[in-house]
């Protein structure tokens, strides 16, 4: 069989002779995949722990100058590779393409404006124990950034249920959850009757809180309403209004600082958020609590207006979503991407009572993929069943 043609159409890759290779498909042509990349991944069983699939030797101490020194297809999706080092084995070369391609079983994250449609954001709590409306709470939430629970129990502390489902509690100076309601001594004007803007949490702490969940118990007020708007669909449209004021806002750190009677946080950190990729994966922003750092003049008013814009583009009704939290339910978003902020309301009206809670980014990704173990599973079964029956 000819290694030019060996393999299938479907797949972006391609074997080549000379040099012997596997490579990508790119737009600017064949890559070739590195034999230290190839070596490093192998998928043989006896090669890497069976629950884990951790390897079992140490890639680091692969030779640097291996190489590739035969190349023999299976069939169209799979072949058998050996090495310098004598390591000999079949790769599936789909499972390649995926990691390659970047390709994994995650919703991707979708920006969105005023327009999204909020019903589709809200799930029941009560059904949250079954697996398929469980994973589409998840994928609603991985894909937008925010959903709204309904249905919660407004007894105390039943956020901590909730987020438990959901992930891992983060405790803070604030404790493990906190109460949200008017007292004018509050350490926080988050603890006031007034307006909020759009913001981020807590972005003077290091690491950041991931995800924010608030609870509403009681509410008696007409006002009050939350909001929440989409950081990523705002960058999009500050890169094409102010390229130079979006790269000072990518790459300058300015300080951040928290002070009560009792605690005085501090970090500094750039603005905008990118991901190990370089792309914008959401905002650290709260005009109460940031300090310009100093530079030239220019870049200082080029700086300052370029986080004008994007405050602007947060409150922008076009980008924005407002809706009234009614007792016994519940918002959980990400708190690096999705910014929130609440409307004035009137103590006199009566009574407003929320309970929140932070969380680790990291827990709806890990719920997402026991889920889909769990899919696949009761799949398996039913195959199982059919088979036998």
């Amino acid at each position: 069989m000819s290694l030019t043609n060996a393999l299938s159409d479907a797949l972006p890759l391609t074997l080549s002779e000379s040099p012997l290779s596997l490579n990508l498909i790119t737009a600017e042509g064949p890559e070739p995949v590195s034999p230290l990349w190839l070596r490093e991944r192998t998928q043989d069983p006896e090669q890497l722990d069976e629950v884990t699939t951790q390897r079992l030797f140490d890639s680091h101490a692969i030779d640097v100058n291996l190489e590739l020194t035969e190349a023999r297809p299976v069939d169209e999706t799979h072949v058998e590779f050996t090495f310098s080092d004598g390591h000999c084995e079949v790769y599936d070369l789909t499972l390649l393409a995926h990691e390659l391609q970047g390709i994994t079983p995650f919703p991707k994250a979708e920006s969105w404006d005023a327009g999204i449609d909020q019903q589709a954001q809200r799930v029941d709590w009560e059904k949250m124990g079954n697996n398929e409306d469980f994973q589409k709470a998840l994928e609603a939430y991985l894909r937008f950034g925010y959903i709204i629970v309904q249905n919660v129990p407004t007894d105390p502390e039943r956020i901590l249920e909730v987020a438990g489902h959901f992930g891992y509690v983060k405790d803070t100076n604030f404790g493990s959850y906190f109460e949200v309601y008017s007292r004018p001594t509050g350490n926080d004007l988050a603890y006031r009757s007034v307006a909020l803007g759009p913001h981020t949490d807590n972005p003077y702490r290091d690491p950041v809180p991931g995800i924010q969940m608030l609870h509403c118990l009681v509410n008696e007020t007409t006002g009050g309403l939350s909001t929440l708007v989409d950081s990523l669909n705002a960058l999009k449209q500050l890169k094409a209004e102010m390229p130079e004021g979006y790269e000072l806002l990518r790459t300058t750190p300015v300080g951040f600082r928290f002070l009560d009677a009792g605690t005085e946080l501090t970090t500094r950190r750039c603005v905008i958020r990118e991901s190990a990729d370089g792309e914008p994966i959401g905002v650290n922003y709260s005009p109460r609590l940031d300090h310009l750092p100093h530079m030239s003049l220019e870049n200082t008013r080029r700086y300052h207006q370029a986080r004008q814009r994007l405050g602007q583009l947060f409150q922008d009704p076009a980008n924005e979503i407002r809706f009234q939290l009614e007792s016994g339910e519940l918002m959980m978003f990400d708190n690096t991407r999705v910014l929130h902020g609440r409307t004035a309301f009137d103590t006199n009206e009566g009574h407003r009572h929320l309970q929140g809670c932070y969380m680790d980014s990291d827990g709806p990704r890990e719920r997402f993929a026991t889920t889909l173990m769990r899919q696949r599973q009761h799949q398996a079964q039913q195959e199982n069943r059919e088979e036998m029956a």
